[in-house]
């Protein structure tokens, strides 16, 4: 009854289809034609005089060429599809601030925020790279005038070159790092007279170590040559000598030739 009803449903030109594959799946099991292989769907491949068809399992026979085109038709609906649902971004351009042409994207805009086109791109000398340890020891800055400083500094990560276990080094663009280290220390002679100061107060520190292990030194050194069972020195003096202008006796010890002056009662 269901299937008859099924049928019922089923248009004339389906009903044809069907009828003409049912004939086509007979024939071939007639003729006992070998399958050449499966195909990516999971249905097999036959060839029946010289033209390939696709064995659905469904009792259902897809003519090769008409399966291409039918994959080639929703492949091309999908590319449409993606087309018309795809919006047009309006671009951008930037002025470079060296030759003042207009450009879509550079290396220095797109990792330092820099309006520099790759034409006018000079990393060996004017858009030079700093590590930041470099760049705190060269412009007197903290971690804060980095990262904490608004607008923080735009930067790059990159392998340490002397062991790859290390953590990453930063690289900033020096021009930015000395334009920041202008807002911290307020001029670049206020800069130079900061850096003159603190070497100066280097040197201070330098001197100071060295004269604190000087004394350590010879403390130990004394302390090494200093007999313990030495007693204290008992003078032993020789003859007195008289002086009449001064009233006074004199002698000498005869061992250390320390000398004595003494009045006689």
């Amino acid at each position: 009854m269901e299937e008859s009803k099924n049928q019922k449903m089923l248009t004339e030109a389906q009903k044809a289809r069907i009828e003409r594959n049912r004939v086509k799946a007979m024939h071939l099991r007639e003729s006992k034609v070998a399958i050449s292989k499966e195909t990516e769907n999971g249905g097999k491949m036959i060839k029946v005089d010289g033209s390939k068809y696709v064995d659905t399992c469904g009792g259902f026979l897809i003519n090769e060429h008409d399966l291409e085109t039918e994959e080639e038709e929703k492949a091309a609906k999908i590319i449409k599809l993606a087309e018309d649902e795809a919006e047009d971004l309006p671009i951008t351009y930037l002025k470079c601030i060296e030759c003042e042409e207009e450009y879509a994207d550079s290396y220095l805009s797109k990792h330092f925020e820099y309006s520099c086109c790759d034409k006018c791109k000079d990393l060996d000398e004017k858009h030079q790279l700093i590590t930041k340890t470099d760049a705190r020891n060269e412009f007197l800055l903290k971690d804060c005038d980095f990262d904490k400083r608004e607008p923080p500094l735009k930067f790059i990560s990159r392998k340490n070159p002397h062991k790859s276990t290390w953590a990453e080094m930063k690289l900033y663009l020096k021009l930015q790092v000395k334009a920041r280290a202008m807002e911290v220390h307020g001029s670049e002679e206020k800069l130079r007279e900061e850096i003159k100061l603190r070497e100066e107060k280097r040197e201070i520190a330098k001197v100071k170590k060295y004269n604190t292990k000087l004394n350590e030194l010879r403390k130990t050194v004394r302390s090494t040559l200093y007999d313990k069972t030495h007693k204290s020195h008992v003078h032993e003096y020789g003859p007195s000598t008289y002086n009449k202008d001064t009233d006074e006796y004199t002698h000498v010890c005869v061992s250390c030739g320390f000398i004595e002056t003494y009045e006689e009662m």
